[in-house]
């Protein structure tokens, strides 16, 4: 019986932090967790295609916007909800309980939010490839330079 491919869509992929060229292989060596270190080590490359994740030196320096869009876009939503469900009102302290609320919850949230930033953004730069099994990937050994990672 010949192996079933995964038919993950983009959103799905990249949500779930799978490689963005086969769509099939986990970008990170470890599960969520709070340690920083541990949450945000990648593999070097997929473990399924074998694509690259560093694609060049200080590649990720752009997750901080995609990390604020998405902290933005949650506060806006939880604010909406708090607002139809429970209200807001100049009388009382509603609105500073939503915004302990909101801050606990993008607290617990951030080891996600910094994952799913990082592989939103190698997925705007890598793009899905349906034939990726019978294509090696780009070669990026030429952006690298070893004396200059992890010079910040």
């Amino acid at each position: 019986m010949p192996d079933k491919k995964t038919n993950r869509g983009y959103l799905a992929s990249s949500l779930g932090c799978h490689c963005p060229r086969c769509r099939e292989g986990k970008l990170f060596k470890h599960p969520v967790t709070i340690s920083f270190k541990k949450n945000l080590e990648m593999n070097k490359q997929c473990p399924v295609c074998s694509q690259a994740t560093e694609i060049e030196v200080g590649f990720y320096y752009g997750t901080s916007y995609v990390s604020y869009a998405l902290t933005v876009a949650l506060s806006v939503s939880t604010l909406v909800a708090w607002w139809v469900l429970i209200g807001l009102s100049t009388e009382d302290n509603r609105f500073f309980y939503w915004m302990g609320s909101n801050a606990v919850f993008l607290i617990l949230l951030q080891p996600w939010i910094m994952r799913v930033s990082r592989s939103l953004w190698i997925s705007w730069f890598v793009k899905y490839d349906p034939d990726w099994e019978h294509k090696k990937p780009e070669d990026v050994s030429e952006r690298l330079n070893a004396e200059q990672a992890n010079n910040w």
